[in-house]
């Protein structure tokens, strides 16, 4: 790993290509006040003002600006009922749908199972999301540990769902109420804004959680299947943390926390995902990737690829798997080619020390809209 001159700023490895902006970003970010340390991950590229990819230490002051709108947003990995050998993604896709309407449940019970106490944005319960938010269907490539698959309970001949959304609308009023007021200052989280923020997130994190079961439960219903949540991790949150013998806030933007156990690190559609046992390190923030990172802008997507591929042929990946998006844009804005390469984000890590990886998973069907 490689400081800079501030002695505050910590970048992996450089084998992927890492923005001059994202960069600056993180620099930015590591001169406010109460910044103790900030930490570029390989996925590491250029946010709304603040990177992703990154974790920063500070002595007790929040910036919500840096953990951004979609506060709480993570992977759950839930193992399905469903064997790899018998499934016929063109004879399932068919039967996943509405999962952009809302849930017609008991949304302040299901809530309240997760520990959500302010019952609102009772609609997007269950609901993706656009963006980079996905559902999807995925198997057993290669397995790097059996122990490890066998301790976890995962198979090789078993179909698994990668959940990936977050709080919706909730993480967003949150980040609005405080940047309307005080835009992109932090808090100093020993007065009442900064606990009430504090406070708030934890809210976000229980609500995102939630939301990402409930859309597992809803796709196994609609497929058929039993299932059971093998991991969840939020990769956008902010919690208190002992680095050295400081104890300060972690936050983490596109970070996911390596001090919990298992983890998947998806990257794109087109790629393998990869399940990994974090080693937490007190240099990385306790913290590892989040993903593969984007590679181009979104508003630079269409240019880039709609002479070379029409929106139909982005619906099948070189892997064979399907993609279900309805939306044109959105089919260009997430398509394989934007991605940097999940393979080299892990081999970042692995030599950094800060993964093992256990197994690879491929995917069948991505779900991102119908409409």
């Amino acid at each position: 790993m490689n400081n800079s001159k501030t002695d505050k700023i910590w970048t992996i490895s450089p084998a992927n290509k890492i923005e001059g902006e994202a960069i600056w970003q993180l620099e930015r970010a590591g001169a406010l006040p109460g910044m103790l340390r900030a930490v570029g991950l390989p996925d590491l590229h250029p946010g709304k003002g603040a990177p992703v990819g990154a974790a920063f230490f500070t002595d007790g002051m929040v910036y919500p600006y840096l953990i951004g709108n979609d506060l709480g947003c993570g992977m759950a990995l839930w193992k399905t009922s469903l064997k790899s050998g018998r499934f016929k993604p063109e004879k399932i896709q068919k039967r996943l749908h509405g999962l952009e309407e809302p849930w017609t449940g008991d949304a302040a019970a299901w809530l309240g199972d997760y520990g959500v106490k302010q019952v609102s944005d009772e609609y997007a319960i269950g609901s993706i999301g656009l963006g980079n938010h996905f559902a999807e269907l995925q198997t057993i490539c290669d397995v790097h540990d059996e122990n490890a698959c066998t301790s976890a309970g995962i198979a090789s001949d078993i179909v698994y769902l990668l959940i990936h959304s977050g709080s919706r609308t909730k993480g967003d009023i949150l980040l609005r109420k405080h940047v309307d007021k005080h835009r992109d200052a932090g808090l100093d989280t020993s007065l009442a804004e900064g606990k009430e923020y504090l406070e708030q997130s934890k809210e976000c994190l229980r609500w995102a959680h939630a939301n990402r079961a409930l859309i597992a439960c809803r796709i196994l219903d609609l497929i058929g299947a039993e299932g059971v949540e093998i991991s969840d991790h939020p990769h956008n949150f902010v919690e208190s943390a002992i680095i050295g013998d400081i104890k300060g806030l972690i936050h983490r933007k596109g970070a996911t926390p390596a001090d919990r156990g298992m983890t998947v690190i998806p990257g794109s559609r087109g790629s393998l995902s990869y399940i990994v046992q974090p080693i937490p390190t007190e240099s990385s923030l306790n913290s590892v990737a989040h993903g593969a990172g984007r590679k181009w802008a979104r508003s630079e997507c269409k240019d880039r690829l709609r002479d070379r591929y029409s929106a139909r042929s982005l619906t099948r990946t070189d892997l064979g798997s399907l993609v279900i998006c309805d939306d044109k844009d959105l089919l260009f804005e997430e398509a394989p080619m934007a991605y940097k390469n999940i393979d080299n984000v892990i081999m970042e890590m692995k030599d950094a020390g800060l993964v093992r990886v256990i197994a690879t998973l491929k995917p069948l069907i991505t779900y991102k809209v119908r409409r």
